[in-house]
């Protein structure tokens, strides 16, 4: 049997390590032609290779990157049909009154700004065919946390610009949606996980029980998987009439 995905040309954002890889890998089985785009070649390089995609080095801050970046999969597949803005940066960890600002310009860049300039430069190519956008935003977009403003600002702004473009692109055939993850164990987690307990004088493992894994109904993290399955939703076929909304998958968590 086809896949859900056959014939079609997807670009993930963020694709080389944890949602994003685990998005390319479960895309490339349903039978779509994988862009995998970061700012790292090594691990884009290892997903191309598991999905028989093509790995791109691009930093979606860059205009000129992005737009190189639709420009390789036009080349390489003649058409877009799915668009998964995942590249992002978590953190930092700070107070209003402590927030270095360059920190915060730097959430903006890739979190708001990169995702609008991937739709800007994919929607030429989506027109010709319609197609799905999917962007992924956090929890935190919709529940901010003290110290959390620098990234909770920047993903609540990747709410209204799922909404706001969904508007102008239906017309197109084009659907716009916004998944909303709960609590992962990736990289980036555990990233921001090692912050906090550096800031706070307290162990990694007693944070991650306490802020993501008792709140939630299910009493344990979110799989980077099912998170994946969501994504894959919100851009097949089964989801031809969901647009302009935003589908948490976060185990319940309170």
């Amino acid at each position: 049997m086809p896949g859900v995905l056959e014939g079609q040309a997807a670009v993930i954002t963020g694709g080389g390590t944890g949602l994003g890889a685990a998005i390319a890998r479960l895309f490339a089985g349903e039978g779509a032609d994988v862009v995998v785009a970061g700012r790292r070649l090594a691990p884009l390089d290892e997903v191309a290779g598991a999905t028989g995609g093509l790995a791109v080095v691009a930093d979606v801050a860059d205009e000129a990157d992005v737009a190189a970046l639709m420009g390789r999969c036009d080349a390489a597949f003649g058409r877009l049909d799915v668009l998964v803005n995942n590249a992002g940066l978590s953190g930092p960890i700070a107070t209003a009154e402590a927030m270095d600002m360059a920190e915060w310009d730097a959430r903006f860049a890739v979190n708001a700004r990169g995702v609008m300039l991937c739709i800007k430069h994919a929607l030429p190519m989506m027109k010709r065919t319609g197609g799905a956008i999917v962007n992924v935003s956090s929890r935190v977009a919709l529940y901010p946390k003290a110290t959390r403003s620098a990234y909770a600002a920047s993903k609540a702004a990747v709410h209204a610009i799922t909404e706001s473009v969904a508007q102008e692109v239906g017309r197109h055939g084009i659907r716009v949606n916004t998944l909303v993850p709960g609590a992962m164990r990736t990289p980036m987690t555990d990233g921001l996980i090692a912050e906090r307990a550096r800031a706070e004088g307290r162990s990694a493992e007693e944070i991650a029980d306490e802020t993501y894994i008792q709140p939630a109904v299910l009493k344990r993290w979110v799989e980077v998987e099912e998170c994946a399955r969501a994504a894959l939703y919100l851009a097949s076929a089964a989801a031809s009439a969901v647009t302009g909304t935003h589908l948490v998958v976060d185990a319940g968590r309170a």
